[in-house]
Formats: structure tokens, C-alpha cells, sequence
């Protein structure tokens, strides 16, 4: 009789029967047609970085709605863990491009705060005294300022808008 379940997204939720030898939660559950997957996903699903993921991730969680009716009643249990394990391994190769890209995304954030500070200073010099500095005195003022630059500050108030839930 049970048609629908809700379940989390998560290994090991369903449990390996060592004496059948195989996965058998939903075995006897003919009418199984119907898998809700409950928690964040569908929120980490929509935050993901590229159209194309979001779009193959919904595609892979809806897949199991269509094919589920046609499974036999003794292996859906089985295929639902299949394609759980598909989702979970498809997400986390996603999760690690995305963390990819906003780790490029932070590093040239740091280096525009930087380059702005040098900008602003250079144009102070400009507008006041003229002196030429050595250039060991440039390199050592440059580095100073980009450790006061305050891109740890910027960086630490923009990064979680740009995490994954």
C-alpha cells in the first residue's frame, strides 16, 4: 500500500541486509511509486553556481519518479539506493566546482581591494609631494599595503552570500 515516501538525501539511510544480501527496505512495497527527497537539497540544488547543473541536478532527483513504476517490487529498494548514491556523488562533484570558482572569485576579489588601496595611495602621492623612492621602498610599501588594504574584512563579510547551504 505505500505509494509515496519522504526521505533525506544521505549515505547510508538505507541499510544493507547481509543475510538477503542486498538492500530490501521497499521489497514488498509494490505500489512504491513515489520518492520525496526531504532537508536542503532542493536549496542547495538552486544556489549552485551554473544553469547546467542546476538543471542536470533537478533531472537526476525527478528521474526516479519516472522510472520507479516500472521497477518490480523487489528491486526498488536496491534502485532507489542506486540512484541515491548517483545524486549524493553527482552533488558533491558540483559542490567542489562551485567552491572551485568562489575561491578564483574571492582571490581576485583580494587582489581588486588590493589594487584599489595602491590606486588611492598612488594618487596621494601624486597630488602632494613628488619623490622618487627606491624601488625595495615601492615593493615593501606595496606589500604593506596590501596586508592593510582591508580584503580580509571585505572578503570575510562577502563569503558566505557565496556558500553553498
Amino acid at each position: 500500500r505505500l505509494q509515496r515516501i519522504a526521505i533525506p538525501l544521505k549515505r547510508g539511510l538505507l541499510v544493507y541486509d547481509d543475510d538477503a544480501e542486498e538492500y530490501n527496505q521497499f521489497d514488498d512495497c509494490e505500489q512504491l511509486v513515489t520518492v520525496d527527497l526531504v532537508g536542503g537539497i532542493h536549496k542547495t540544488v538552486a544556489s549552485l553556481h551554473m544553469d547546467s547543473w542546476r538543471t542536470e541536478m533537478i533531472a537526476e532527483i525527478n528521474r526516479i519518479n519516472q522510472v520507479l513504476p516500472t521497477i518490480p517490487a523487489d528491486d526498488k529498494t536496491g534502485v532507489i539506493q542506486q540512484w541515491m548514491e548517483l545524486v549524493i556523488d553527482k552533488m558533491d562533484n558540483y559542490k567542489a566546482e562551485h567552491y572551485r570558482y568562489v575561491k578564483e572569485g574571492v582571490t581576485l576579489l583580494e587582489l581588486a581591494v588590493w589594487k584599489s588601496k595602491i590606486d588611492e595611495k598612488e594618487e596621494y602621492t601624486a597630488e602632494g609631494e613628488t619623490t622618487k623612492k627606491a624601488k625595495v621602498d615601492a615593493e615593501s610599501a606595496r606589500k604593506e599595503r596590501r596586508i592593510t588594504c582591508g580584503a580580509d574584512i571585505v572578503i570575510k563579510n562577502v563569503f558566505p552570500f557565496l556558500q553553498l547551504d
